[in-house]
């Protein structure tokens, strides 16, 4: 049961019309099949998505796959939600339909007519985007429709207005392989998505960075990405996005992702560093999500990897005592980025030993490698604990000629 739901285990009882045959809970989008039976949307998409073409509850065959919306049991459900409140039932709220790929379809032909009025055109751009922002289900649908091969052209084409709505849909959709080698190898069309990493608009500057992301992540080519991720201007307009305000959490989200991209080049790895990102990356570590914080961490460590990157780590008073405080605590990736950083930190400077120490980073080494983490985090932290011997105190049971990191063998990093 949802959340949400949890108190009707303390006596409210579900009536068994307002439960999904399948999963058996409270429907929250109830369908119409063309057998007659209602079901909640997401649980018989699953099941066609499955392959199944029969009805789950009478066997028989599916003869058509078109889901109608069962508005009134929806609103007698949300009536009995509203009347169950006191018993902490939650309304569910009322869901947004699915598009019509007849309107998809009308949508992108305004959008690529030459013919069309200029206002129609941008307006239908918007709307296919708010299409392409409900659901999971509706972005596929417009996939489908060529909508990468209409919009690229006017991304880069159109007048500017045409150009920064293309873009803003155009991100929403993941790239062929061919299509990322393509925009990669142009090098107009990625001098134009590095200008706009300085536009005006703070909206039109995440999209640049989205694409170029998608672009470098997609692109096979060693070579390729290396000439995007060559181009300067690209890491000051990336790094400046991690400046943005917290109000704006998309701007970190593709930021940290556009920096990952291109940091996993190895020979431009220096231009991040000479754009500030060490700084930016320890000054808003805090305000990542996980999985935000896990690239933020994988690209500390890249970074560390360099010794430009290792000198403006370690020149910064908070990088240490974040990554000590990390292990263990965000997730196990999060852990052994953080320990492979401190590793590099502290390989390179006797000071970054001294503060690891300082806080704490013994005991966190200690239960790491006694922990279920991953084999490369517990290999990371027994090759540092070797590395701080001559660092830990007297008194710590580390010193002890039984321990077993004595006889640990430094594996090449």
């Amino acid at each position: 049961m949802p959340a949400s739901l949890e108190p009707l285990d303390l006596g409210v009882h579900i009536p068994y019309h307002f439960r999904c045959p399948i999963s058996l809970e409270l429907m929250r989008d109830p369908v119409t099949v063309c057998t007659g039976q209602t079901y909640d949307r997401p649980s018989i998409d699953s099941w066609v998505a499955a392959g199944n073409t029969t009805c789950p509850v009478t066997r028989a065959t599916l003869t058509d796959f078109t889901l109608i919306p069962n508005h009134t049991l929806r609103r007698l459900i949300q009536e009995w939600c509203v009347a169950n409140r006191a018993f902490g039932v939650e309304r569910i709220p009322t869901p947004k339909q699915p598009a019509d790929p007849a309107l998809v379809r009308s949508l992108l032909n305004q959008i690529s007519s030459d013919s069309a009025p200029n206002h129609l055109r941008l307006s239908s751009l918007r709307r296919l985007r708010q299409l392409a922002r409900d659901s999971d289900k509706d972005r596929s649908l417009i996939s489908s429709q060529n909508v990468r091969q209409i919009l690229l052209p006017i991304t880069f084409n159109a007048a500017d207005e045409f150009k920064h709505e293309s873009l803003a849909l155009l991100v929403l959709f993941p790239l062929a392989e061919s299509e990322c080698a393509a925009l990669a190898s142009d090098s107009d069309k990625v001098s134009y998505l590095s200008r706009l990493l300085s536009h005006s608009s703070l909206e039109v500057r995440v999209n640049s960075a989205a694409l170029i992301e998608i672009v470098v992540a997609g692109t096979h080519s060693p070579e390729l990405r290396a000439q995007v991720s060559d181009v300067d201007e690209i890491y000051d307009g990336v790094v400046d996005l991690l400046r943005s305000p917290i109000s704006y959490p998309r701007a970190l989200k593709i930021g940290i992702k556009a920096l990952f991209a291109l940091c996993l080049v190895k020979q431009t790895r220096h231009k991040a560093v000479a754009a500030g990102a060490p700084a930016v990356l320890v000054d808003r570590l805090a305000d990542f999500e996980k999985c935000d914080a896990e690239r933020a961490l994988a690209t500390v460590e890249l970074l560390c990897r360099i010794p430009a990157g290792c000198a403006a780590f370690a020149g910064h008073a908070l990088t240490v005592p974040m990554l000590v405080k990390i292990i263990l605590k965000i997730s196990d990736r999060a852990t052994e980025y953080a320990a492979g950083a401190l590793l590099s930190l502290c390989s390179e400077s006797e000071r970054c030993q001294r503060e690891a120490v300082t806080a704490g980073v013994l005991t966190q080494l200690l239960l790491l490698v006694q922990s279920d983490c991953t084999e490369r985090a517990k290999r990371k932290a027994q090759m540092l604990l070797k590395l701080l011997r001559d660092s830990w105190p007297q008194d710590c049971i580390g010193n002890s000629d039984d321990f077993a990191c004595s006889q640990v063998v430094v594996v090449p990093f």
